[in-house]
């Protein structure tokens, strides 16, 4: 049972606070370690006042440790910031601890109080600017999802399809396969391929919708990641998708990312050691955040296909006898390095916006441009837009159209 509150205000306290999502449950104990008092509130916004009304009546707030201050304690960390109070966000306790101590809300939250006065919580709430990031990239990975899915749907419906139909359809490029199968006009009155045919047309449907879908969300996104954080869009291989994973796992916070090992070992890019006898090597870890670790992974695979100086260290790499797996770990490695740089400091990205105007004012097609300095046309169509950055390249490509 919870002791009685006390009248404490001339003695700092500490809050932990367990989260739900219709209550939370506060507790409140002294620096010394002593538990002074636990009450329950709703997660409403009348609740959120009250809950800091109750940390204030039992004395001057240290801290206060939120579990979940990203998902069931986003509305209670909001309040007590609001209210000035410092907040830390805590991790749920671990398995071993709760099957020696039980379960219960008041357990938790004088564990989260406990945390925050040991030392062992000691992050900060994700940014707030992060969270209508984080909800465009789950709306848009689930629309890719959903869109594979449906192809796949379609792919299945078509091996079992009877024969004119199969026949008709089935050499066809998915991009060619999503229009025909959309523009054709089943036959209502064959029961068996007419119905077919009516499933795969409204698949079709779903397919270009969820497509379409997929590409809006993809441009907000790389609009908001750039508000955010245009040094880190611009680095080579980054697009909007990794960009915003990269971003979420970060909180945005740069007070999140105490060195760059830290971020590493986040992203599970850190070197675990692998040795044995004579054998001395490192390994890739499995650790920390995986998304992340597939955001890095993306990059690295994208600049080993089209980054030349990645291209070069891969070579070299490869000279020396280390395998791919071991080139890979030590290429994530250097880009977690690299992008930990992008997220803590202020990165100037030079301005790109007047080259497109200024090749079309000169009547200079894509063509002819990337014929000059013999690369893709898509190559300068990215570097006009922006996805793709190349200072050197800009540089010398400004200089040409400027003097043609």
């Amino acid at each position: 049972m919870a002791p009685a509150p006390e009248s404490i205000d001339s003695e700092d306290i500490v809050g932990g606070i367990d989260t739900h999502t219709d209550t939370i449950h506060v507790a409140v104990i002294t620096l010394l370690g002593r538990e002074v008092a636990d009450e329950q509130f709703p997660t409403t916004p009348a609740g959120y006042r009250a809950a800091t009304d109750f940390l204030h009546q039992h004395g001057r707030i240290a801290r206060v440790g939120i579990e979940g201050t990203s998902s069931y304690g986003a509305g209670i960390a909001r309040t007590c910031a609001a209210a000035g109070l410092e907040v830390l966000e805590v991790l749920r306790p671990d398995k071993t601890v709760r099957r020696r101590q039980g379960k219960s809300d008041p357990i938790d939250a004088y564990h989260a109080a406990r945390a925050v006065l040991s030392g062992r919580a000691t992050s900060a709430p994700k940014d707030e600017k992060i969270l209508g990031l984080r909800a465009l990239h789950v709306a848009r990975r689930s629309a890719v999802k959903a869109r594979t899915a449906t192809i796949h749907q379609i792919q299945q419906l078509l091996i079992t399809a009877p024969d004119h139909v199969r026949e008709k359809y089935r050499t066809l490029s998915i991009p060619r396969l999503v229009q025909a199968l959309a523009r054709c006009r089943p036959d209502r009155t064959d029961l068996v391929g007419g119905a077919v045919l009516r499933a795969l047309k409204d698949l079709a449907h779903r397919h270009a919708f969820l497509d379409q879908q997929a590409r809006d969300l993809e441009h907000d996104i790389q609009v908001v990641a750039e508000s955010l954080n245009p040094g880190l869009l611009a680095a080579h291989g980054v697009g909007p998708d990794t960009a915003a994973q990269l971003l979420i796992t970060a909180g945005a916070n740069p007070d999140r990312l105490h060195n760059e090992a830290s971020f590493a070992a986040l992203c599970g890019t850190a070197p675990v050691p692998a040795s044995s006898g004579r054998t001395q090597r490192h390994r890739l870890s499995r650790g920390g955040d995986r998304a992340a670790n597939n955001a890095l992974h993306r990059i690295a695979l994208v600049r080993m296909s089209s980054h030349d100086p990645t291209r070069a260290y891969v070579q070299r790499q490869r000279d020396k006898g280390r395998s791919s797996r071991e080139i890979l770990r030590r290429l994530k490695r250097a880009i977690a390095r690299e992008i930990f740089k992008y997220l803590t400091r202020t990165i100037t990205v030079p301005a790109i916006d007047d080259l497109r105007p200024l090749r079309q004012a000169k009547n200079i097609t894509l063509t002819q441009a990337a014929q000059h300095f013999n690369v893709w046309p898509a190559h300068i169509s990215t570097l006009e837009r922006g996805t793709r950055r190349d200072d050197t390249l800009a540089t010398a490509y400004r200089e040409w159209l400027t003097a043609a």
